[in-house]
């Protein structure tokens, strides 16, 4: 279990400073002080590892994003406040700032990337139903789409004019609360 923690932040550390293709097993062994043969023994991949190590990071930030998702009033600003609070978290977070960047191996660029974005989204859209039980599965699963696709484009295609928190709530107010299901 200690091996783990080690190798885990480790691959976080390289992560922060070099980004994800910094990652390599060997990488990871050589700066968590185990052999190669350890990190295959808990990790089968590399993008085992790199998971892992990135889902461990949301995980600990979820917290701060519900609470600040949860003082909104209507479904429509729970969601819309899920997006300002997650790009708060994406931008003070060394390690997920790596996202960011177009590097080799950043999972945010490859082909599963929405695979595994969907159920973290998922988790945070599940408060929907408790809000408004008529809420249907479908609409949840198309909502959960637009939220991955929305804060994507807002986090990598970084715009002045939403630099505040209160301008990228007017702005997600304009275009993503009117296509939500349940409305405003």
């Amino acid at each position: 279990m200690r091996s783990r923690r080690k190798i885990i932040d480790a691959t976080l550390g390289l992560i922060a400073e070099s980004g994800f293709e910094a990652v390599t097993i060997a990488a990871a062994a050589r700066a968590a002080g185990v052999s190669r043969q350890t990190v295959y023994t808990i990790f089968r991949t590399r993008e085992d590892l790199v998971s892992e190590a990135m889902t461990g990071v949301l995980v600990d930030l979820v917290g701060g994003i519900e609470t600040r998702a949860g003082k909104a009033e209507t479904s429509s600003e729970f969601v819309v406040e899920l997006i300002v609070a997650g790009r708060d978290v994406l931008h003070g977070d060394p390690v997920l700032q790596s996202l960011l960047y177009l590097r080799e191996g950043n999972p945010l660029f490859d082909p599963g990337m929405m695979g595994r974005a969907r159920p973290v989204v998922r988790r945070f859209l599940d408060a929907l139903v408790e809000r408004d039980p008529n809420v249907t599965a479908t609409e949840l699963d198309d909502v959960t789409d637009i939220v991955v696709r929305a804060a994507l484009s807002v986090v990598l295609f970084d715009d002045p004019s939403i630099h505040a928190d209160e301008d990228l709530r007017r702005y997600l107010g304009r275009w993503l609360v009117p296509v939500l299901p349940f409305g405003s």
